[in-house]
């Protein structure tokens, strides 16, 4: 083994690979569309969640209003988002994407699900099936992951 090649000899490092490829993948998905990690989670929540204010936005991706209005920002130059003044209180804004940052996101489901059938293109059914449920196993007692 040469010194580029990292020595993934624990079942959980090899977990931590296929978590990297899957994750690169999703990346690669994302920057073909010039957005970074931070737009896309967010364009993506503004479709589930239409009409959410900043502080909602900043909570939930774990960031500063600041850092989002600067987000938002870039996104209505592009034309993905848009802030509506809420009805009766011109101090508060809703976001919604744009029917171009709906499209422009759309797929990221399938794309995600395409890389998975290609993480483990080298099992069969049954043995996706045992791994399903022998990791299944393992994180029954683990906490539940919070975004």
């Amino acid at each position: 083994m040469d010194d580029e090649t990292p020595d993934f000899s624990s079942t959980l490092q090899l977990l931590r690979w296929i978590a990297w490829a899957q994750r690169k993948a999703g990346e690669d998905w994302i920057r073909a569309r010039e957005l970074t990690h931070e737009q896309a989670f967010v364009l993506g929540y503004l479709v589930q969640h239409p009409g959410s204010i900043q502080r909602d936005i900043a909570e939930v991706s774990r960031t500063s209003a600041a850092s989002v209005s600067s987000l938002l920002q870039g996104l209505e130059r592009r034309a993905l988002v848009e802030r509506r003044a809420e009805a009766g209180n011109a101090r508060t804004k809703r976001v919604f994407a744009t029917q171009r940052g709906t499209d422009l996101i759309a797929g990221f489901e399938t794309a995600m699900a395409d890389a998975d059938d290609i993480i483990l293109t080298p099992l069969d059914q049954s043995e996706r099936d045992t791994l399903h449920a022998l990791l299944t196993k393992l994180t029954a007692h683990l906490p539940q992951p919070t975004r």
